[in-house]
């Protein structure tokens, strides 16, 4: 990086100004592999953007940097890089919070402190054209666009986002889109009259060009200050326009350790009527992966709704058949390999020698599942099988098991459907489909009055609240963490040194209640190791587990807004004391069905079918 770059970490920063002075100044998108570094500085809790600003501060390349004082973990990130003396321009503008006149004077006062320390470090003049013409411009939101709205979005997520929506997307984020006033016709006839380079005595207000700055300055802090406001500010009552207009779907960002914009988010999830996604990330690529499918399914469900609102007209007093869900579930044709055209264009009326069926593969993270459909919706076949340690390995061995115990062959086929986290690994499928979009139409499938999918699988929980004709409504998941999940369970059974069948049986067996306490799989095994110290009976240990996972699932249940009827899929579904707690936690009965492992590879061979009958 050369030594004319600046970092900057807000939007309030005062870039346009530092560039009038010949600077570069560039956003802060620092996103190491982890923050061992700047944890030994500073306290862990630190949220992940504070956390890059010093990852960034830190990097030798690096030589200067402003901040503002927009939040608490700027200023101590500055603090610690100031102690550093890592840096050769460090400065730390003091950000108003309100937008008053005082308040504008204040700015201005700040905008002149760095002007004269940056013409004193840099040894350059100010020029304000080259400071207007730093004012970037971005152009209007195209018609069904998605918002980023929240914290600073770092550049994994803004990579996932392009990758995975079929949409533009506007950053609206606090680091995001600039839009300043535009500057007052007096500047750019004081830079053509030849009075718009300022020397560091001009910046002072001695030189024969002071009047000039002044003016620059005076319309710069209010064009700064007047910017839609970030959740710091003192008034925030802007902010309600971002969600608004032409948008088709809002991404929420949050950061880990950052309160301030979860308050906006749970504002705007009880009144806003877009289709709307939160997600969180912690400042490091780890979590790129975790957000792949929740971004994936959005999209799905957007396009979903574009297409029902599209077909409206036409489909009037018309009914979808029960278990075809949705028209275009949003898939994406699969890495591999592709079908060839005479396959996926198969008519719903084939003929013996034609391809009649369909298979549909969830390759989850302890089973992977799949099922072969006639084109009628009529299942042939299905294999319940180990996915192992390689997902694609995994996923072959089922394929042909439940090829030939359907007793067919691949090349009967009209299309195939993979789903679930290994879906991109499965050689050979013709689309790949989120298991956010498949369990809503295999649940939809197995019981059309269902209107909240509960699925608990091996490494994820994830609760989905559908409209009647089985589309997505909203969704939440939890993959960050293994509490409540199968392996929560599967870890609990270890300790208590039974296989798991015997866990959802003994369960059943309660007398007393016992309280679990803690979510966090290492903390509750240490909890039933106290219990087992004090001799408490294995039953209602189990059941104190039970409970606490669904107290956990609940509690995502009333964020997408569920409601009965209930259906429960995923392996945890075979565990009746789950099922019973469940019920019981949510004052209402949760259905299970003898296929709900089955239910992800189920909707995607059902959406299968509905892709061929398009």
């Amino acid at each position: 990086m050369t030594t004319n770059v600046v970092c900057y970490g807000c939007k309030y920063a005062p870039i346009e100004l530092l560039a009038g002075f010949g600077a570069d100044a560039r956003l802060i998108m620092a996103e190491p592999q982890s923050f061992e570094v700047a944890e030994r500085l500073a306290h862990g809790n630190l949220c992940g953007f504070g956390k890059s600003v010093l990852a960034c501060g830190l990097d030798p390349s690096v030589r200067q940097m402003v901040l503002t004082t927009c939040c608490d973990v700027m200023r101590r990130a500055y603090d610690v890089l100031k102690a550093q003396g890592c840096l050769d321009f460090l400065w730390m503008v003091d950000l108003p919070h309100r937008t008053d006149a005082p308040e504008r004077r204040l700015l201005q006062a700040q905008l002149r402190s760095l002007a004269r320390a940056y013409a004193q470090f840099s040894g350059r003049s100010f020029e304000v054209g080259r400071a207007l013409a730093a004012i970037k411009v971005p152009p209007a939101p195209k018609p069904g666009s998605v918002a980023l709205v929240g914290a600073h979005a770092p550049q994994s997520l803004l990579d996932e986002l392009d990758h995975a929506l079929s949409r533009p997307v506007v950053n609206h984020t606090c680091t995001g889109e600039r839009i300043l006033a535009q500057p007052p016709i007096e500047l750019a006839r004081a830079e053509s009259a030849g009075c718009g380079r300022c020397t560091t005595a001009d910046i002072a207000g001695t030189g024969a060009n002071a009047s000039t700055f002044d003016r620059f300055v005076e319309w710069y802090a209010g064009a700064l200050l007047d910017q839609t406001p970030c959740m710091r500010m003192d008034d925030v009552g802007g902010r309600s326009g971002l969600v608004s207009g032409a948008h088709q779907g809002v991404v929420y960002h949050t950061m880990k350790f950052c309160d301030y914009y979860g308050f906006e988010y749970a504002d705007l999830a009880g009144t806003t009527a877009t289709p709307i996604l939160k997600l969180e990330t912690d400042g490091t690529r780890q979590s790129a992966g975790q957000l792949r499918t929740r971004i994936e399914a959005f999209d799905e469900t957007l396009r979903t709704d574009a297409a029902a609102a599209a077909a409206a007209p036409s489909a009037a007093g018309h009914d979808a058949p029960s278990f075809s869900p949705s028209a275009d579930a949003g898939e994406k044709d699969a890495p591999h390999a592709p079908a060839t055209p005479t396959q996926k264009e198969a008519p719903m009326g084939s003929t013996q020698g034609e391809p009649r069926y369909v298979l549909g593969v969830d390759s989850g993270s302890t089973s992977t599942d799949a099922v072969v459909m006639e084109l009628d919706g009529t299942i042939v076949a299905s294999v319940i099988g180990a996915t192992g340690a390689k997902a694609s390995r995994g996923a072959a061995a089922v394929v042909e098991a439940v090829l030939q115990k359907a007793g067919i062959t691949a090349g009967q086929l009209a299309t195939s459907v993979a789903t679930g986290y290994g879906r991109d690994a499965i050689p050979h499928m013709d689309v790949a489909i989120t298991e956010i979009t498949c369990h809503a139409a295999g649940a939809h499938y197995l019981a059309p009055e269902a209107r909240t999918v509960i699925d608990i699988g091996g490494q994820d929980s994830k609760v989905i609240h559908l409209n009647a004709d089985g589309t997505v409504q909203n969704f939440v998941m939890n993959d960050k963490c293994a509490a409540g999940t199968g392996r929560f369970l599967e870890a609990m059974a270890r300790t208590l040194q039974m296989p798991i069948e015997e866990l959802s049986r003994q369960g059943l067996q309660w007398h007393h209640d016992v309280t679990i306490s803690s979510m966090c799989t290492v903390f509750a095994e240490s909890e039933v190791v106290s219990l087992i110290a004090d001799d408490t009976p294995t039953p209602d240990i189990i059941h104190g587990l039970d409970v606490s996972v669904a107290r956990k699932t609940a509690a995502l249940a009333r964020r997408v807004g569920g409601e009965p009827p209930y259906l429960m899929t995923g392996g945890v579904a075979n565990n009746e004391g789950v099922v019973r707690a469940l019920s019981d936690v949510l004052s209402a009965p949760v259905a299970t069905h003898k296929d709900s492992q089955l239910c992800g590879a189920i909707g995607a061979a059902v959406l299968g079918i509905r892709r061929l009958s398009r």
